[in-house]
């Protein structure tokens, strides 16, 4: 690979007077520029830009932070495919890189999270995942780093964020329910500590209260948000003694390994078993029944949370001045035949 070095050597002209070249620079006359340029597109010449970012204090780069496990890779999704669509449709605008910071699943988070800001690679950063106290969030806070979340989180400060609106699916669930005649509906939660299962928890919580109909925390399934989270929250579910008549879902692959487990039990969803799922997932449109789910549009919210960073950083601020912040992201319902199942048709 060549350098400024090498380049200058072969032209015999001073370093000073390549770099301004290759930078366009008003001083270099023209011929000059030309030859530089001719030059280095022959002898494949690449800028090195760690030593720019280190003289600039900038990398143009923008970090998105993601969890990685063997298990998300085998049960991978579109999701972030699509969100990153529409963030590097605003940040290429600006001539920004977005790179993925897939964080081990068995890593703390916020020890790599430090560990990718001390090497300094990123300007800004997206994290994801968020729990229900995230050390990560305190941490960029104070190190003053732009950034922005895709979830909310029980930590102190007034940060950017970004969410689903996992409170009105459950909610919305929950009523479509109770509306066919379902009064012991399960739900599924993660495993882990993040924000987003208490959130959805609590609305189906809340839900059922507005109907006089008490909580029964033996409905509550936490499982590993994957197709195999499905299967287990469906095994779960059939060793109950008094089984539900209905299921919500917290993540769209679980459906895939719910009704593995159902129909190796001879259950069919929406003739036995009312069943939600929470997003409209490729991988999931060809379950028969088709799944009543809730749609949204990835590549919208990475827009909006591509636009909510550089709203942050002062280099684009006067660039996104109605970017808002701290938005809840709606989902809308696409009914299908797996919540079918109408307690109040039974005789």
């Amino acid at each position: 690979m060549t350098g400024i070095r090498q380049l200058a050597e072969h032209l015999d002209i001073s370093i000073g007077t390549v770099s301004r070249a290759l930078n366009g620079k008003p001083d270099v006359n023209e011929e000059t520029r030309r030859r530089v340029l001719a030059a280095a597109e022959e002898l494949g010449y690449v800028a090195n830009q760690s030593g720019r970012s280190l003289r600039q204090g900038e990398t143009k780069v923008i970090g998105l932070m993601i969890e990685s496990s063997k298990e998300t890779v085998e049960n991978a999704d579109n999701f972030f495919l699509g969100v990153t669509s529409g963030l590097q449709s605003v940040f290429a605008r600006h001539k920004l890189d977005l790179v993925m910071l897939p964080c081990p699943s068995d890593e703390d988070p916020h020890e790599y999270l430090k560990r990718m800001v001390a090497r300094r690679i990123v300007d800004a950063m997206i994290i994801s995942d968020t729990q229900r106290v995230d050390r990560r969030i305190d941490f960029l806070s104070r190190a003053k780093i732009p950034f922005v979340a895709l979830g909310r989180s029980l930590s102190a400060g007034n940060f950017p964020w970004i969410d689903l609106d996992f409170e009105g699916v459950a909610d919305h669930a929950v009523e479509r329910l109770i509306a066919r005649g379902h009064r012991r509906i399960a739900i599924t939660a993660p495993s882990s500590e993040a924000n987003l299962g208490y959130l959805f928890v609590g609305s189906y919580r809340r839900a059922l209260e507005r109907h006089d109909i008490a909580f029964d925390p033996a409905l509550v399934i936490r499982v590993k948000s994957s197709e195999q989270g499905g299967y287990q929250a469906a095994h779960e579910l059939l060793q109950l003694e008094e089984r539900p008549t209905a299921v919500i879902l917290i993540y769209e692959l679980m459906a895939i390994g719910l009704y593995r487990r159902l129909m190796e039990s001879g259950i069919l969803p929406g003739r036995d078993l009312a069943v939600i799922g929470f997003r409209d997932a490729p991988r999931a449109r060809f379950l028969q029944p088709s799944l009543s789910c809730f749609r949204i549009s990835l590549y919208d919210l990475g827009v909006d949370l591509g636009r909510m960073l550089l709203a942050n950083m002062p280099a684009y601020r006067d660039f996104y001045p109605d970017s808002g912040r701290d938005i809840i992201w709606p989902l809308e319902l696409v009914p299908g035949e797996s919540d079918a199942f109408d307690v109040g048709a039974i005789v």
